[in-house]
């Protein structure tokens, strides 16, 4: 069972209207993390017991820091928002199942004269978009990224920084292309060999009922209330199908996941 750390505040900002980016001094559990992955966030007040489950935007394995961003939703994020640098922060991570990298083969010495690049296409809305900037770090080949806000998008310039190619849909138009990352997709007719995908569920349905009809395979990080966030409590349960099976099962996001395949999600409940 993972261990309470206390970690140091080095940065807490607002980088958009109620949404923060939060650095970390977390030297002990850097080299663990894998992208997709999050961390319980505990509000030090009394009241607020139960921790937030925030996902890892990035990690600095040679400083030993994590960036955090964040929503203001609720009255614990509100807390965490309000957070001070040189305060203590305890955290419990990293937790859950992260992305599968596929590897391109251009290492591969029978491959060196002319390396195949994988594309890698990333899709991903709202508060669904800060855990995909580790996965991007970590991806060889050609990496797209279809980005989808309400309004004031945040982190296009930090994928634009580590090569990807961005794309931008908001829903009322003020920047990019006015609607949502489907009519990115219809606009641009994407191509690709894999299909990492996080944000709300009706998008993440839209995203896998398309990926599937392309026949790319596809990974799907679940965004679920979380009440524990190690597996224990049961609230955030969705339906899995059964490996080579017709019937179903609950698995846990915050544990089994919360990145899954596409087909394993049961969609229709």
């Amino acid at each position: 069972m993972k261990k309470k750390h206390i970690v140091e505040i080095l940065l807490n900002e607002e980088i958009a209207p109620n949404n923060y980016r939060m650095v970390l001094s977390a030297k002990e559990i850097v080299e663990e993390v894998v992208a997709g992955q999050f961390v319980n966030v505990y509000c030090n007040k009394g009241e607020l017991l139960l921790p937030r489950p925030i996902s890892i935007c990035e990690v600095n394995r040679e400083s030993g820091e994590l960036t955090l961003v964040y929503a203001v939703v609720g009255k614990g994020t509100k807390v965490i928002s309000e957070m001070k640098v040189g305060e203590d922060l305890q955290i419990i991570g990293p937790l859950g199942r992260g992305f599968m990298i596929l590897e391109d083969e251009e290492d591969e010495e029978e491959n060196q004269e002319n390396p195949v690049y994988l594309e890698h296409l990333i899709i991903a809305g709202g508060i669904g978009v800060p855990p995909m900037v580790e996965l991007v770090k970590n991806l060889k080949g050609n990496v797209t990224v279809l980005l989808g806000f309400r309004c004031n998008p945040i982190l296009e310039d930090i994928f634009k920084k580590y090569g990807a190619t961005v794309h931008v849909a908001t829903e009322d138009g003020s920047v990019g292309l006015k609607g949502n990352v489907m009519d990115l997709i219809n606009q641009l007719k994407p191509k690709a060999d894999m299909v990492y995908s996080c944000g709300p569920k009706p998008m993440l349905k839209a995203v896998a009922q398309w990926s599937k009809k392309e026949n790319i395979a596809t990974q799907i990080s679940l965004e679920e209330r979380m009440a524990c966030g190690i597996g224990a409590c049961l609230v955030c349960t969705c339906k899995i199908q059964k490996e080579e099976e017709t019937d179903w099962e609950n698995r846990r996001v915050c544990k089994d996941g919360p990145v899954f395949w596409r087909d394993e999600v049961i969609w229709d409940e």
